[in-house]
């Protein structure tokens, strides 16, 4: 214990040399209010708002606060925030005034692809005022359309701003939901524009003409790395925080407009090549399918699915697996990925505390999609999901898969009711059910999941949270429970967690995913934040230590312990630097691999020392470099890899980075290498091509995807995608060959 202590006593002694001085964020004393305005015509929607008609008289929103990178100060530049509406949409104008605008920043314009790097405006609707959901949409100067669903202001992990999938069955952030809306943006000499038009049919509200709604914008001015808000937030908070939102009043929402009709169908070909089979012919065939939404109430979705495809969804990101545990690989597919936040239990947030996606008690990937990775088809299914009172959200799901490789098909039945509750708390109950069906199942292949689970906020920066979960299996008996509760308490410089997790050794949820089972688990952390002033070009400093420790459910011995002490350095010139010292200890009870390596059982205890450094993401060419030096198992391992990007304006995004690990254990060595390249091209915000080349020497495999994609509303459209494997190895179901596909769908709104 004494090698514990050392270190941790020295990382936080070290913190009174950063004492800063106290600066507490002076809030409005009351909410901030604006009020949106009816328009007699509709703007023209092409990014000017300033020189529009429709926008005259406007009162303008404005008074903008910084989070970063000066807590509390007025924004560095003025924004001006308008809202009208017509009979169908409401309609943002925002002017984001800039001195300097030949230094406007635009990374990327591919729909919900990251603003971080950008210049970028974001603005949440709290349709309900319930203070803890709520839709996102964004943009940079770049026209990109970027949205997405709040769920428990963003508990589980936050992502805001970040591109790409969201993980596990929604998290706090759900990135896939996509609306059928459209803005458009323009560079001035004044700075630069963005008109929104969002119809009213493409959000949920409560039924009543008058709505008063709960409200923020926030403005990223990149190259100050500033970040503003219209209703200020504490530094520890971010736009998710929609309990401190302002309330945009005055919006006057037809009483009607939430009967929403939209059908979605798709016709696909596809031609494929194996060559690994006995023949490699190239077989051709073609199908199609449909999706239906239907707004049953205003706060009220009903969605059903036919023959449903994925076609056109990225292929998974190739991982190395250094552990004995399983690895999670995110959900990427619409259908599931839409309104999942409906389906998401509580949980203690592990994923940021060195414990990533231990538990997701309903993970929609186990439907139609097998152990490995290969796609299982699905029949149909339906979905019933949203508010049915302005505190009450309820999710109601049932899919049916196709029997396929002599196995039988599976019905999947999902039930959630969450009540929302004052202060950011919420109650909630899970059912998932999985079920055997067709000629070739068995009567007793079932399985079950039950859970409970609930969030409780204490004053503005504590809550409580965490679940209780059973399942059901038919020749697992006992210890066939879950359950889990944590403490987290964020304050303005400080950040504390103390969390308790215990599983059962027969805890099964197969429709969920649980790197491993059988353990009782305590973990935590004290993260610290500071912000110098004029002290060797450093914007701010996050010492912060971290652990966690896994004992065996039966016998009582230490599975895996973590102490994690880290200290993140953020630049003036938005590089950033980690450091990182981890002690560990590993009880391994059966033997396994490491890229083919055996690990025998035993008691294991090493030192790891990690550096992390990348460039300013915003800028041209990016740079990175990662390097690890550490006992392993008994032996040694050395892994690092340099990171390189390169960007041409908005259009065009280059991303290469290189994995290697020299491993070196008692019985044996190898070095593995895991490389892949990225390349996208958007020839605008809604046409883009893409393309994936991946290498694994460990499962000796190699992959190219080629994507392109021409959008329409909601993310359908016309998508080529082009894909092909080389190489077997250690990946199970895995068929060297190539294959084309072509796939077109297409949004009616039938009512609009």
């Amino acid at each position: 214990m004494r090698t514990v202590g050392l270190p941790l006593a020295c990382l936080l002694a070290s913190l009174p040399a950063f004492a800063q001085p106290s600066q507490e964020l002076q809030l409005a004393s009351e909410v901030r209010r604006t009020a949106a305005a009816p328009a007699a015509v509709a703007p023209t929607l092409d990014g000017d708002v300033l020189g529009d008609p429709a926008w005259m008289g406007v009162p303008a929103a404005s008074g903008f606060v910084q989070t970063a990178p000066d807590e509390g100060l007025p924004a560095s530049e003025r924004t001006e925030v308008r809202v009208i509406y017509t009979d169908d949409t409401i309609y943002f104008g925002i002017v984001c005034y800039d001195d300097d605008p030949a230094s406007i920043i635009v990374t990327d314009s591919r729909r919900d692809s990251a603003l971080t790097s950008s210049d970028s405006i974001q603005l949440i609707l709290d349709t309900f005022l319930d203070q803890q959901n709520g839709f996102v949409f964004g943009t940079s100067p770049g026209g990109q359309e970027y949205d997405g669903q709040l769920i428990n202001e963003g508990a589980g992990g936050s992502g805001m701003g970040r591109g790409g999938t969201s993980f596990g069955a929604g998290g706090g952030f759900n990135l896939n939901w996509d609306g059928a809306w459209q803005v458009r943006t323009a560079i001035s000499d004044v700075g630069w524009t963005a008109e929104f038009a969002i119809p009213f049919r493409t959000i949920r509200f409560p039924a009543g003409r008058e709505q008063v709604w709960g409200f923020n914008v926030q403005r990223s001015i990149r190259r100050r790395n500033e970040l503003a808000y219209w209703s200020p937030l504490p530094r520890q908070f971010d736009l998710f925080r929609v309990s401190m939102a302002g309330e945009l009043t005055n919006v006057q929402a037809p009483a009607d407009l939430w009967r929403t009709l939209q059908i979605t169908p798709y016709v696909v070909g596809e031609g494929v090549q194996r060559t690994d089979a006995l023949d490699d012919d190239i077989r051709t065939n073609g199908d199609w399918g449909a999706d239906l939404k239907y707004g049953v109430t205003s706060g009220l979705t009903f969605d059903a699915t036919y023959n449903t495809d994925f076609a056109q969804v990225e292929v998974d990101q190739q991982q190395i697996n250094l552990d004995r545990f399983n690895l999670f690989f995110p959900e990427k597919r619409p259908f599931f990925l839409e309104n999942a936040g409906a389906f998401t239990v509580a949980n203690s947030g592990g994923a940021a505390f060195n414990d990533p996606s231990q538990t997701e008690l309903f993970f929609s990937r186990r439907i139609g999609i097998g152990d490995g990775g290969q796609a299982i088809p699905i029949l149909g299914g339906a979905r019933l999901s949203g508010k049915v009172t302005d505190s009450t959200t309820i999710g109601l799901l049932n899919m049916q898969t196709d029997e396929v490789f002599g196995n039988a098909g599976n019905n999947f039945g999902v039930a959630r009711l969450r009540q929302d509750l004052p202060n950011r708390s919420s109650i909630g109950v899970l059912f998932v059910n999985r079920q055997a069906t067709g000629d070739l199942a068995a009567s007793n292949d079932i399985n079950r999941t039950y859970a409970l689970d609930g969030r409780l906020g204490f004053g503005q920066n504590g809550t409580i949270s965490g679940f209780a979960a059973k399942t059901e299996t038919p020749g697992l008996r006992d210890e066939d429970h879950a359950w889990d509760a944590a403490v987290d308490y964020n304050a303005q410089a400080w950040r504390v967690r103390l969390g308790y997790m215990e599983m059962g050794d027969n805890f099964n949820p197969e429709v969920g995913f649980v790197r491993r089972r059988g353990f009782r688990k305590v973990d935590g952390g004290i993260f610290y934040t500071y912000r110098p002033e004029n002290f060797l070009k450093i914007q701010e400093v996050q010492p912060h230590v971290t652990f966690n420790r896994f004992w065996n459910y039966d016998e009582g011995f230490i599975e895996s312990s973590l102490l994690h002490m880290d200290n993140l350095w953020e630049f003036n010139d938005s590089s950033i630097l980690i450091t990182a010292w981890n002690i560990r200890k590993e009880g391994v009870v059966r033997s396994f691999t490491v890229s083919g390596v055996p690990v025998a059982p035993g008691a294991y205890e090493w030192n790891e020392v990690m550096l992390n450094y990348n460039t300013d993401a915003s800028r041209p060419v990016t740079i990175g470099a990662r390097v690890q030096a550490s006992g392993f198992f008994g032996g040694e391992l050395l892994s690092y890899g340099p990171s390189l990007g390169f960007r041409r304006g908005e259009t065009l995004n280059v991303r290469i980075n290189w994995s290697r690990n020299d491993i070196d254990l008692p019985l044996g060595s190898t070095i593995t290498n895991l490389v892949s390249t990225t390349v996208a091209y958007n020839f605008s915000p809604r046409l883009f091509a893409q393309s994936l080349l991946q290498y694994n020497d460990s499962a000796d495999l190699w992959s190219v995807n080629l994507r392109f994609g021409w959008l329409q509303d909601a993310n359908t459209g016309l998508f080529l995608v082009y894909n092909e494997t080389d190489g077997l190895g250690a990946i199970p179901h895995t068929s060297a060959g190539r294959s084309f596909i072509l796939k077109y769908s297409y949004l009616f709104d039938v009512l609009r």
